[in-house]
């Protein structure tokens, strides 16, 4: 499934109710003194992180969000209901900015809930402004309008494995033998114009779009799919063995990888793809190649099309994510 990883919405916490002019009317007090309530408080916008990373997938078609207003007051002093607070879930590792002040909230824990707008404050009623010399009161004031902001959200995956490499590595393809995630698979570069996600046993793995040369500087898809390696706990570079120099396919990927982010922090391991496309001592070659003149960590050589190969990964890959150094 392709995941929606940008988001835009307006949203407004809720006015506050309005104070209103009353008067106590008793049996033996016809003219009796004010007693007009205040209005109740706008309800406030708050944003919680969930775990469900498709979850803008669900609401990129919702761009406005209201909270409820504050009731106004009521005879006998009494103050109007609170305005209902609005809750707007969003995936962990949402980077949200308020596109008005700039300022930015990081989700990065599940059920963690922080206040972006605030609800108007309820207005005085007139028992507020008696006085020696004003017994009856007229005034009342109205409901403080909330707080209005426009939000961009920028999810950058909290994923346990990220799947990397140029395009047509085979990464899509694997993820979708992994993981049945079922995500478009096609034999031309930039196929996966969106982050893939799949679930593996309760790891979550993400597809991040084919990188190339000059990635880390924007050129390709750029910039757009590289933030989402920062967060990912294990990298898994896919190469494909049908290439000319396999080498130079994995000096381009470090290339760009090393500049962004930290990722060099990273654990990353190799997985030749396609090994059904040479012959075994080809591979094995590439192999040798690959540990002696790069000292890579290779954790497999898989074909989509051997369901051993990918049985092995899947081992392989549950071993490494047990671990508890990784």
């Amino acid at each position: 499934m392709g995941l929606i990883d940008e988001y835009e919405f307006t949203a407004e916490a809720g006015d506050g109710g309005n104070g209103v002019v009353r008067w106590r009317r008793e049996k033996y007090r016809p003219k009796g003194g004010p007693c007009g309530g205040d209005g109740g408080r706008g309800g406030n916008i708050y944003l919680k992180g969930i775990r469900d990373i498709t979850y803008l997938g669900r609401i990129s078609h919702t761009h406005k969000y209201e909270a409820a207003i504050g009731q106004d007051g009521g005879s006998n002093s009494k103050t109007g209901s609170d305005g209902e607070d609005l809750t707007i879930d969003l995936p962990i590792g949402s980077i949200v900015t308020n596109i008005d002040t700039g300022s930015t909230v990081e989700l990065l824990e599940e059920g963690a809930t922080y206040k972006v707008l605030q609800g108007g404050c309820g207005g005085q009623g007139n028992e507020h402004f008696k006085s020696a010399t004003n017994q009856r009161p007229m005034q009342a004031t109205k409901g403080v309008p909330g707080e209005r902001g426009s939000f961009r959200v920028e999810l950058r995956l909290i994923a346990d494995v990220g799947l990397v490499g140029l395009p047509n590595a085979g990464k899509t393809s694997l993820l979708n033998a992994l993981t049945n995630a079922n995500a478009r698979v096609g034999a031309y570069p930039f196929t996966t114009l969106d982050p893939n996600v799949g679930v593996y046993h309760r790891y979550v793995l993400a597809d991040i779009p084919g990188l190339i040369e000059g990635a880390s500087k924007g050129k390709g898809l750029g910039h757009k799919f590289l933030r989402h390696i920062s967060r990912t706990r294990v990298l898994l570079h896919c190469i494909s063995l049908e290439r000319e120099s396999v080498l130079t396919d994995y000096d381009i990927i470090q290339k760009e990888l090393m500049k962004f982010d930290h990722v060099g922090d990273i654990p990353m391991y190799v997985v030749l793809t396609k090994s059904d496309t040479v012959d075994d001592s080809v591979s094995r070659a590439t192999q040798d190649k690959l540990k002696e003149e790069r000292n890579v960590n290779l954790l497999a050589t898989v074909s989509i099309l051997n369901d051993e190969s990918i049985k092995n990964l899947a081992d392989a890959l549950t071993k490494l994510l047990q671990s508890p150094e990784k």
